[in-house]
């Protein structure tokens, strides 16, 4: 998020390190515009990311978990806070300028203030998927793995959490047919979980939400 610079580099500065919390709350505006707007409802919306962009989706789910209906996390960086704090691993010190660094006292707070593990609580959370990858060298599986297990030990809801790792890394699986399968799961999942994975099934008829383009 923020991260193209669209508009301009002082709005990307105000997404980094000590404002980093801004770059959440731009996704969640972006999905109340979309209900607000009436091109859909909660109940009918999904997100998904992956990586830094899982990371988002744990935020995300903390922070706004009625604004969903389904979340997927691919090999999401839920951890960072604690991943962080090691230069040694690989990739740490190129985020250091994004996302802050934990070794500093002022930015540890702050970092902890929004870190997707460390402020799991205590609610209801959407239907989730989680993926990760046991030879991933960018997100160790146990990130997702001991999220999802925080996760469930916390929420209050039950609601499915779905812990899925794959043997690959941390990027599509090799080949075309696994890439195919493994993204056929994912929306399988999504639609089972909202209510549409049978034929006879149809959209809920109330408030039905707008899909043209607004003039």
């Amino acid at each position: 998020m923020r991260g193209g610079g669209e508009l301009g580099e002082a709005w990307h500065n105000q997404g980094k390190v000590l404002m980093k919390r801004n770059t959440f709350s731009d996704f969640i505006h972006c999905a109340e515009h979309l209900i607000e707007e009436r091109y859909t409802r909660a109940d009918l919306l999904v997100a998904r990311g992956g990586s830094a962009g899982g990371m988002l989706m744990g935020v995300t789910a903390n922070w706004r978990p009625d604004l969903f209906r389904v979340v997927v996390a691919e090999n999401p960086a839920m951890d960072e806070l604690h991943h962080m704090l090691d230069p040694a691993l690989p990739g740490v010190t190129s985020h250091y300028q994004e996302w802050g660094d934990p070794r500093d006292p002022e930015q540890f707070e702050y970092f902890r203030s929004w870190d997707a593990y460390t402020n799991i609580s205590a609610q209801d959370y959407p239907d989730m998927l989680v993926t990760a990858g046991l030879h991933d060298p960018r997100v160790p599986y146990w990130e997702p793995a001991k999220y999802v297990a925080k996760l469930r030990a916390t929420k209050t809801d039950d609601h499915v959490l779905l812990l899925r790792t794959k043997m690959s890394g941390h990027g599509r699986a090799p080949g075309l047919h696994d890439f195919l399968r493994e993204l056929a799961f994912k929306y399988a999942f999504v639609l089972e979980r909202m209510g549409l994975g049978g034929t006879e099934r149809e959209l809920p008829s109330e408030k039905t939400p707008r899909v043209t383009p607004r003039e």
